[in-house]
């Protein structure tokens, strides 16, 4: 859960680089991520660490892929 934590400040600070409409997709994703860690934390604790990783994973892939391709951060 400290992983959630960490990457919840990554998902929060790409607000400059990232549209309003963007920004709030990425915000309800990590609450989805969030809600899908604590339901794990009791059924399979040894699968709660990988939820942070597939967070920052997504969100690196989509600010690089919106920079990429719809002009984000110009």
């Amino acid at each position: 859960m400290a992983g959630m934590a960490a990457v919840f400040f990554l998902y929060a600070a790409s607000g400059p680089v990232t549209p309003w409409w963007g920004q709030a997709l990425l915000l309800a994703f990590w609450a989805l991520l969030l809600l899908v860690a604590a339901a794990w934390w009791s059924l399979h604790p040894t699968w709660v660490p990988w939820v942070p990783v597939v967070g920052f994973v997504v969100l690196f892939a989509t600010v690089v892929a919106g920079a990429a391709w719809w002009g984000w951060a110009d």
